[in-house]
């Protein structure tokens, strides 16, 4: 347990680090979303890697934080801070909402109620006037300001509040984890059954866990809108979202705390250097490839990218052992 704490703050220096030393305005954006989609990946995890309630859905809830700001900011000047904050409660309230009676639902079916719900309020906003449709909306401009979440001479700013929210999410994955409710959430993922046969509210505990990963997932979700200055339903309602959360986890490592980072570090820079280096014609390489290594993955080792290092490091000691 302390070298896995010693690995985490060793990580989190690391990734503090890297944009003062690499100033290149490039590697600073890569850098933020690898934060941003480290995050998303952590809070997906409390409800999927930890429950074991795949949601294919998690786009709802990103989309409704970036949306809930946004449209304080745009129509009233309310700060995104503010924003952010309404927006995770929104989001928390709508997970509860919607998830309490998909939780009667098991396994694909599962999957496949958060899948349409995220579509439902796409869909919604789509065709909401009030919110500007599908065209989108244009975030006004300002001067830099802390309070406006607006840096336009750096990107460090931005760099440095996507990094307090990983923070955040890592933190309150690893809390989940060692505490009642994570023990109770991965009774609930290895038997439903079991785990009521235990006197576990299982309804409850899967609640509370959507709760919380959709309130992170919303913050994300404002700190998006302000980084890009522009948001429409098909960017952040997408499917294209949902499915990059779920696929870094699955790669890094499903129900690790370790899981989305490694996946985050493996797909964010893959997808933002082949679209950089290769503009127009490598459209969807960074895709092939990160297909082929899920697959890689799946077949060779389903516990993820993590998982391949708990084995290397099992067969290390087994060697230490024979030649010792």
């Amino acid at each position: 347990m302390a070298m896995k704490n010693r690995l985490l703050y060793v990580i989190s220096v690391v990734a503090l680090v890297l944009p003062f030393i690499f100033r290149n305005v490039n590697f600073q954006h890569i850098m933020i979303m690898l934060l941003i989609f480290a995050g998303l990946g952590e809070s997906w995890n409390i409800i999927t890697g930890f429950a074991g309630q795949t949601s294919f859905g998690h786009a709802a809830f990103f989309g409704i934080g970036a949306y809930t700001s946004t449209i304080l900011f745009y129509k009233f000047g309310i700060s995104p801070w503010v924003g952010m904050l309404l927006g995770a409660l929104f989001a928390a309230v709508v997970s509860a909402i919607v998830s309490y009676p998909c939780f009667r639902l098991k396994g694909h079916y599962f999957a496949v109620a958060t899948l349409a719900v995220a579509e439902i309020i796409k869909q919604l906003f789509v065709s909401w006037d009030y919110v500007e449709g599908a065209t989108g909306i244009s975030i006004p401009v300002k001067p830099d300001s802390f309070w406006m979440m607006q840096f336009h001479r750096s990107k460090i700013p931005y760099f440095l509040i996507a990094y307090v929210l990983f923070i955040v999410s890592v933190v309150i994955a690893v809390l989940i984890e060692r505490n009642k409710m994570g023990y109770y959430l991965k009774a609930i993922r290895e038997s439903h059954e079991a785990a009521e046969a235990l006197g576990i509210n299982t309804t409850r505990y899967k609640l509370y866990a959507m709760i919380v990963s959709s309130a992170v997932t919303a913050m994300f979700g404002t700190l998006y809108a302000q980084y890009i200055l522009y948001i429409d339903p098909f960017m952040v309602f997408g499917l294209d979202i949902s499915m990059k959360i779920v696929l870094l986890t699955v790669l890094g490592g499903l129900g690790t705390v370790y899981g989305p980072i490694i996946g985050s570090a493996i797909l964010i820079p893959l997808s933002e250097y082949t679209r950089a280096f290769l503009g127009g014609t490598g459209k969807g390489i960074d895709l092939m490839i990160y297909g082929a290594l899920i697959v890689i993955v799946a077949c060779f080792e389903p516990r993820g990218v993590f998982g391949l290092f708990q084995r290397s490091k099992k067969r290390g000691a087994q060697y230490a052992k024979t030649t010792a």
